[in-house]
């Protein structure tokens, strides 16, 4: 796994500030003295977005990142605010995607690709098929801000390859006031290994396979863009495309017999795009939540729809029955307090604690722990389990509770005062292990 010992480096500095608090048990553990009055949690809606390394044949996906992000004002009780806010982003280290490497070819060629699918007649360099460039202004959505479609590319600008580029999150007020900061991950791979079935040229070959199977003339054509005929979700698209089948169904299907792992074409042996500590094995864990190929291929469309239909956490997570989001994706359901809930436990494939340290970014920016990464609200930056003993939880208010408690809690980094009444907790209090 790539690593990078820069933003390493900033994570254990804001860690240091904060070891000594008087309001921990634990040294080092507890919200950071230095909280201010605002709060910004980050993320990227995936935890992973994969590229073409190449268009100038076959093509899946473009340039494509979304950064959400919910600013709080912390009080009692806090509160979700964007009234009076302006909220940017900036790839660090990153300022163009055009001239490096092969991706300048997206540009050149993003009009015949992807001008019927996103409606563009033009696309200057640098900027995202939505508009958006490397740097700008999130945009207001209800209670959140984002930023959707930055062409970010896993090059940075001094020509290193690093799937894990990182984003800062600035909150300003309407005179310009910087308010609160924040970093976050901006994933994304190219890492697309299709070149261990389909020989040194892979994307050519894909399309001559096609073209013999199939009786097309796609080699012909290039650049084709997959979605042309086989509907893509991930693209927008609603249906399964002229060919009457999605992209996924086609691609898991046709593989499914030739053995082939996940990481051999979603990102990947470097990649690792699957981080989660807690959630890991050697292929990712993909199986485990997936399905295998085949089982992926089997159930669409009759039980599942491709980016539509996802794993439940509850499926694993039984003795919680709160985690269970129904018909909405964990990347977009709401939980304590109206919060993401992503903002507490991270993004799909990254969720807390990452391998990756810049997954951990606002943990250790707000709990200042170096030595625990946990959920943000957890327990267990200063208990042995999440929610302590059970004969503790009486104690809680007068160990935690009122404005100056004797011991602060992950609470009080949006909480400035806590009272006992674990019904309104996240989950309402069932924690049963160290989460």
């Amino acid at each position: 796994m790539v690593k990078r010992c820069g933003i390493a480096v900033i994570l254990l500095g804001l860690a240091a500030l904060s070891c000594g608090n008087s309001g921990s048990s634990v040294s080092g553990n507890g919200p950071d003295d230095n909280l201010g009055d605002y709060v910004v949690l980050a993320w990227n809606d995936l935890g992973m977005h994969c590229l073409n390394p190449t268009y100038n044949q076959a093509v899946l996906l473009p340039p494509y990142n979304n950064l959400w992000a919910q600013v709080i004002r912390r009080g009692n009780p806090p509160e979700v605010v964007t009234a009076g806010l302006v909220v940017e982003y900036a790839i660090e280290n990153n300022t163009f995607s055009y001239g490096k490497r092969a991706y300048s070819e997206f540009w050149d060629a993003a009009v015949p690709l992807f001008g019927d699918l996103f409606s563009i007649t033009s696309l200057p360099h640098d900027i995202g098929l939505l508009g958006k460039g490397l740097s700008g202004q999130m945009d207001l959505h209800g209670d959140y801000f984002v930023a959707e479609g930055i062409p970010v590319t896993p090059v940075d600008d001094g020509d290193a390859w690093d799937p894990y580029q990182i984003a800062l999150i600035t909150v300003k007020d309407q005179q310009g006031k910087s308010l609160v900061t924040s970093r976050t991950t901006v994933p994304t791979s190219d890492e697309i290994n299709c070149s261990r079935c389909h020989g040194s040229d892979p994307f050519l070959d894909i399309l001559e396979e096609h073209d013999e199977h199939n009786s097309t003339d796609l080699s012909a054509s290039m650049p084709v863009l997959c979605a042309q005929c086989h509907g893509s979700p991930a693209l927008g698209q609603s249906g399964p495309g002229s060919s009457g089948q999605y992209l996924s169904k086609a691609i898991h299907g046709f593989h499914a017999d030739k053995g082939p792992v996940c990481y051999d074409c979603h990102p990947g042996p470097q990649t690792l795009c699957s981080r989660s500590t807690r959630h890991n094995a050697a292929d990712g864990n993909c199986i485990t939540c997936h399905g295998d190929v085949a089982a992926v291929a089997e159930s669409i469309p009759s039980t599942r729809l491709p980016w539509i239909n996802e794993p439940q956490c509850v499926a694993c997570h039984t003795n919680v029955s709160s985690v269970a989001t129904g018909g909405v994706l964990y990347r977009n359901a709401r939980g304590h307090g109206g919060l993401y809930c992503i903002a507490c436990h991270g993004s799909p494939h990254a969720m807390v604690p990452s391998d990756e340290v810049a997954d951990n970014y606002r943990i250790l920016q707000y709990m200042g722990s170096q030595s625990k990464v946990k959920t943000l609200g957890s327990c267990g930056f200063c208990h042995n389990s999440s929610r302590g003993n059970e004969s503790e939880i009486d104690d809680f208010a007068g160990t935690h509770g009122g404005t100056g408690p004797e011991h602060s809690t992950a609470c009080n980094v949006c909480h400035t005062a806590v009272t006992y009444s674990p019904d309104h907790w996240p989950h309402a209090y069932q924690w049963t292990n160290s989460n």
